[in-house]
């Protein structure tokens, strides 16, 4: 079974940045879509940005212009900068990936393998 882990989450004050990367173990199956998610308190998985294995990117509409995912498929890599945090991105981050690309690349029932997520923390 492979593993996806999320490293790079922490604390940072309104209109800084971060990057998230997350590794992907032997057994997360090729070709293959990964995504970044996040979460808060009471609310619904909610998709960020994805990447399939042409590099082919989407984003959620909150985020244009200010993340950027990408990949590094020799490493087995996925990373997401985020530029202009607002307090409003603070949520618990979460890398997932699935064997194929294509359509609902940012709806969560789609994907198959998740890490345990890290918490991005932006004050205002």
């Amino acid at each position: 079974q492979g593993q996806l882990v999320e490293f790079g989450g922490g604390s940072v004050q309104a209109g800084g940045s971060l990057r998230l990367s997350c590794t992907a173990s032997e057994g997360i199956p090729r070709p293959y879509t990964m995504a970044w998610f996040r979460q808060g308190p009471g609310k619904e998985r909610e998709g960020v940005a994805s990447i399939d294995s042409s590099s082919t990117t989407d984003y959620t509409d909150s985020v244009k212009g200010r993340f950027t995912i990408s990949r590094d498929n020799a490493k087995n890599i996925l990373y997401l900068e985020m530029n202009s945090l607002k307090p409003e991105d603070s949520d618990l981050y979460y890398c997932a990936s699935r064997s194929y690309s294509g359509a609902w690349s940012l709806v969560a029932r789609t994907y198959k393998n998740w890490g345990q997520g890290t918490q991005v923390t932006v004050s205002s």
